[in-house]
C-alpha cells in the first residue's frame, strides 16, 4: 500500500502484523491463480482519493470476478467493458435522479472525493466473494472508522444487507447514511430505485458548505 495520510490512521487501528499478513496473502492468491482486480489495483480506492478529500463513501461487497472487469473501485468497470446489471442499474437510477452519465467508469467520481470501497478487496477469477472472511474485513472496517473520524461530514451510500450491516461503524452523528436495497436485478426494485442517493448527497454536502459531485462526470 503506497505511503498516504490513510496509511498511519489505517495502521494504528490495526494489530502490529496484520500488514505483514496481507503481504503473505497477495503473494499467494495471485502467484496460485486469477485474481481480481491486477495486483497493483487492489488499494486503488485509496490511492485514487485521498483522505482530505473524502466526501461520499460508496460500498461494495467484492470486485467484479470476470476479466478485465475489476478496477479496484467499488461498482466500476471500464468503458470499454459492458456494464454489468448492478452497475445498469446505478446509472439508471442515476439517470433517473440527475441525469445520464455518459461513461460507466466511475473514476471521475473517485477524483472528486467519492471513496469506491469494496469490503473485499481481491476476488478469485469465476468466484464471487470467494475472499470474504480471509483478510480483508479488518483492514477495510478500519478505513471506514477513519473515515468517521473525520470532522467534515460526510455521506455513506449503504446498498444492500451486506453494506448495511457496515453501519454499526458509523458513530459520528454530523455524517450521513444513505440505505437502501442493493442495485443487483435481483433486489433493485425493492427500495434501490426511486432512492435518489445522488441528489440527496450533494444536498446534504451543499447543506454542509462542501461542494457537491458531479455525478456526470
Amino acid at each position: 500500500m503506497q505511503h498516504s495520510a490513510w496509511h498511519d490512521l489505517i495502521k494504528a487501528k490495526l494489530p502490529d502484523h496484520y500488514f505483514g499478513q496481507v503481504k503473505q496473502f497477495l503473494k499467494t492468491v495471485y502467484s496460485q491463480g486469477t485474481v481480481y482486480p491486477p495486483e497493483d489495483k487492489v488499494f486503488a480506492a485509496i490511492q485514487q482519493t485521498n483522505l482530505e478529500d473524502v466526501k461520499v463513501v460508496i460500498l461494495g461487497q467484492d470486485p467484479y470476478h470476470g476479466p478485465n472487469q475489476a478496477q479496484g473501485l467499488s461498482f466500476s468497470v471500464p468503458d470499454k467493458i459492458p456494464a454489468p446489471p448492478s452497475l445498469q442499474n446505478i446509472l439508471k437510477e442515476l439517470a433517473e435522479d440527475i441525469g445520464p452519465k455518459p461513461s460507466h467508469d466511475l473514476t471521475a467520481w473517485a477524483d472528486q472525493g467519492v471513496l469506491l470501497l469494496n469490503a473485499c478487496l481481491t476476488v478469485p477469477a469465476g468466484n464471487a466473494n470467494g475472499h470474504a472472511g480471509l483478510i480483508w474485513e479488518p483492514f477495510t472496517d478500519a478505513v471506514i472508522s477513519v473515515v468517521n473520524d473525520l470532522e467534515k461530514p460526510v455521506v455513506f451510500i449503504l446498498w444492500g444487507a451486506y453494506a448495511r450491516k457496515k453501519k454499526a461503524l458509523i458513530t459520528n452523528a454530523h455524517h450521513l447514511v444513505l440505505e437502501s436495497a442493493h442495485p443487483s436485478p435481483l433486489s433493485s426494485h425493492r427500495g434501490f430505485f426511486g432512492s435518489r442517493p445522488f441528489s440527496r448527497a450533494n444536498a446534504f454536502l451543499v447543506d454542509n458548505g462542501r461542494a457537491p459531485i458531479d455525478w456526470l462526470r
